[in-house]
């Protein structure tokens, strides 16, 4: 937990000091009480007292106790501003660090895990700082004071408190033995249902299709039934917390009063007043040691939480990725003289944690403008293979160079500025259709974008300017230079006819995940997107195959006289897609086992003419 608060600010931290010095002064007045308290009892109990001397008393007290309002009430607020401006923080953090992973790091954390770590465990460390601010700082404080106004007040009274508070701490610490463990497993369990409600979601279709609803219930049921059970524990054992205290309290006060008349009925007539003024003292002063013990037993039940997700923060926060950035920027790399070349050198490529290798010995070459593609079966390694030039992964052996420098010593924003990249699953964001086919094209280093500390008036004053310019920027008209490119980029992909169709053309909303486009255009926009940036290397991983055979080839057509310049990889399944590529690589089983135009692979690779003879026809075979 302690780890976690190198991320406040500087003022921040000033803010806290300035809460602490308000807590001290909140202490001071509700232990200055039980004083006046016992100066209005003497006044009361001597005969010939005047009424302006209570008078006056009370209203010391009516001071204090303002004074004790007004002090909770800084702390309160300096509290939450803290716990808001440093969650707020903590979550933009994480979003930068998980920006930063690659495939590797994604497989480590879950998808719905890493949610619910920048959602419900930054809001239980949010509950924390906002509480435990005033709980950690003025419960110990409270208890030291009373203990030492007490000390020497009466030794039985003392021992009585001494007493109560030795059964306060043996409960808390027996009670926190049984939850902390369950703690850490109730946030595993939250990570579970997430998981198992977004898998739920995005499958929705299937599940209804294969009428599984029944089965998707009973294992949302049994998810939902374990964290059930846990929290059922931790709230069951945590319920004894209360009824204990107030065992203890009224305990305690009936042995003080015990106590107190036994010692009044023991005391001479001139001491009896001040015996019963001692009593009335020290009744006040115990419920404040023990409202202390309170205060701390909240804490308690707070701490565990919130130490349990600061632990799943910081994993986030520490995680570095495995591909580390290189030092290679662009400028370095224009000396070579090379542009859109791509080679591998004897590249193996075995994933984490696995024991087989996936990629064996590749070795290829891409000169600038050709067309290299690659076939295989399934599990073959063509997308492995691809997806090690952008560096989603590190070669486990060999090397990868594009523009004859390895990968490894690229800045990847200076590697991935040369690239487009066309996943598998085609993935379009919510905006405007030439925001998505623009996507990328923004000014700035995004690792530069600016983080207003929100704990001061001039960074919330910051903040709201940050954010007024980015909704202006993001409903702003795009200029006609970029509305230019993106519908020459939108050609080549063969998308403007469907845009034109849609409602406000280049403008119209795409939905978040594209769903209210369909699999084909979806596909035809993210095929634009890349073409957009004119790359030196474009890469297409299977992105024709939801592309109807007419639009396939209207698509190669275009980007052959529209991206000539540019190298591109093609990953395909269907011959008809690469037939007609400068070189075609047949991989089998994470090995080269034949490279070549279509025609010399019919002649001497086995697997490749077996993949075209399940495709073509004889007569196109011998075209």
């Amino acid at each position: 937990m302690f780890r976690i608060m190198k991320y406040l600010s500087k003022a921040e931290i000033g803010q806290m000091l300035i809460a602490l010095v308000t807590i001290v002064g909140q202490v001071y007045f509700d232990l200055k009480l039980p004083d006046y308290m016992s100066d209005i009892t003497t006044l009361v109990e001597t005969p010939g007292s005047d009424m302006k001397d209570i008078w006056i008393a009370g209203g010391k007290m009516l001071l204090i106790s303002l004074g004790s309002v007004a002090c909770a009430i800084i702390t309160g607020y300096i509290a939450a501003r803290v716990a808001a401006s440093f969650t707020q923080r903590l979550r933009s953090l994480e979003f930068r660090k998980v920006e930063s992973f690659g495939p590797a790091e994604m497989s480590k954390f879950s998808t719905a895990s890493l949610i619910t770590r920048s959602t419900n465990d930054v809001t239980q460390v949010q509950m924390f700082i906002t509480m435990g601010l005033q709980l950690i700082v003025k419960s110990p404080i409270m208890a030291v004071w009373a203990v030492c106004k007490i000390a020497g007040e009466g030794f039985e009274w003392t021992l009585a408190t001494g007493i109560a508070v030795a059964v306060l701490l043996v409960s808390i610490t027996v009670m926190m033995a049984m939850v902390m463990p369950k703690f850490k497993v109730m946030q595993t369990l939250t990570d579970n249902i997430n998981l198992v409600a977004r898998e739920n979601l995005t499958g929705l279709r299937v599940v209804r299709a294969y009428n599984a609803e029944d089965y998707q219930e009973a294992k949302f049921t049994k998810a939902n039934k374990d964290l059930t059970e846990t929290q059922l524990f931790t709230n069951r054992v945590m319920a004894f917390m209360m009824p204990l205290m107030n065992t203890v309290l009224n305990g305690l006060m009936l042995a003080v009063y015990w106590i107190g008349a036994y010692l009044i009925d023991a005391a001479g007539l001139k001491d009896k007043l001040t015996v019963f003024s001692n009593m009335v003292v020290f009744s006040n002063y115990s419920v404040q040691v023990i409202m202390s013990f309170l205060l701390m037993s909240m804490v308690f039940v707070l701490w565990p939480r919130a130490d349990v997700s600061a632990q799943r923060i910081m994993e986030v926060l520490d995680t570095e990725p495995i591909v580390e950035n290189g030092t290679k920027t662009a400028a370095d790399v224009a000396k070579t003289g090379q542009r859109g070349t791509v080679e591998f050198r004897n590249v193996s490529f075995t994933y984490p944690d696995s024991r087989e290798a996936m990629l064996e010995g590749i070795n290829f070459t891409a000169e600038q403008g050709q067309t290299v593609a690659f076939i295989g079966s399934t599990g073959s390694g063509k997308s492995s293979l691809i997806n090690l030039v952008p560096r989603f992964y590190d070669t486990s052996q060999g090397q990868v160079l594009v523009d004859g420098v390895d990968v490894r010593d690229y800045d990847l924003k200076a590697l991935r500025d040369k690239i487009g990249y066309v996943p598998q699953q085609s993935v379009l964001f919510r905006g405007t259709v030439a925001s998505n086919v623009s996507y990328g094209d923004q000014p700035g280093d995004p690792a530069e974008v600016e983080m207003a500390d929100t704990s001061t008036p001039a960074g919330r004053k910051r903040e709201a300017a940050l954010i007024a310019a980015g909704e202006a920027a993001e409903g702003a008209d795009i200029p006609a230079e970029q509305l230019n490119r993106v519908r020459a980029a939108a050609d080549v992909a063969q998308a403007s006819e469907f845009v034109a169709r849609m409602d406000g053309g280049y403008s119209a909303a795409i939905a978040q995940g594209g769903s209210n486009v369909s699999g084909g255009q979806k596909q035809r926009l993210s095929i634009a997107r890349a073409v957009y940036r004119h790359p030196e290397i474009l890469i297409f991983d299977d992105s024709f195959s939801a592309l109807d055979f007419k639009t396939d080839r209207e698509v190669r057509d275009a980007l052959a006289r529209e991206a000539k310049d540019s190298t591109k990889l093609i990953v395909a399944q269907r011959i008809g897609t690469i037939m007609n590529a400068d070189r075609i690589v047949v991989l089998d089983d994470g090995k080269v086992v034949g490279q070549g135009t279509h025609k010399e692979l019919l002649d001497n690779c086995d697997v490749y003419r077996q993949i075209a003879e399940s495709q073509l026809s004889q007569s196109e075979l011998t075209a």
